[in-house]
C-alpha cells in the first residue's frame, strides 16, 4: 500500500496535492495498477513515472485524488526495427484516501 499518512496532516493546503504527487512517485510500481493503463499490449516499464493531481475531493469519511500518471510501456513485437519498443503512456487513477488511516483503494478510470 502506498503510505499517505505523511500527506494527511497537510490536507486541505496545497501541500497536501504536493506531498500525495511525490508519495505516487515514489512508489513501487507493483502497487498501481498500471497495466491497465497499458494500450498498446506490452508491459510497464521499471522507469520512473510522474504524477500529475487533476483533483482533490473532500468526502464523508474519505479524499478522493484523481491523478494522471505518465509512464513508459514497452512494447514487443511490433514488427519494429527497434523492437522492443518504448511508448509513452498515461492513465488515470482514483486514489480513494481514508481521512483516519491513510488507508487507500486505488482504482483505475476508464476513458
Amino acid at each position: 500500500m502506498i503510505d499517505f499518512s505523511q500527506c494527511l496532516s497537510h490536507y486541505p493546503s496545497k501541500e497536501f496535492s504536493r506531498r500525495v504527487k511525490a508519495a505516487i512517485e515514489q512508489c513501487e510500481r507493483k502497487l498501481l495498477p498500471l497495466e491497465s493503463a497499458t494500450n498498446q499490449g506490452g508491459y510497464v516499464s521499471d522507469e520512473a513515472i510522474t504524477a500529475t493531481i487533476l483533483r482533490v475531493t473532500d468526502q464523508d469519511g474519505h479524499i478522493q485524488v484523481l491523478a494522471g500518471i505518465f509512464f513508459t510501456e514497452i512494447v514487443i513485437c511490433c514488427g519494429c526495427g527497434d523492437d522492443p519498443m518504448l511508448v509513452n503512456a498515461y492513465g488515470e487513477m482514483l486514489f480513494l484516501i481514508d481521512k483516519l488511516t491513510a488507508e487507500t483503494e486505488i482504482r483505475i478510470v476508464q476513458e
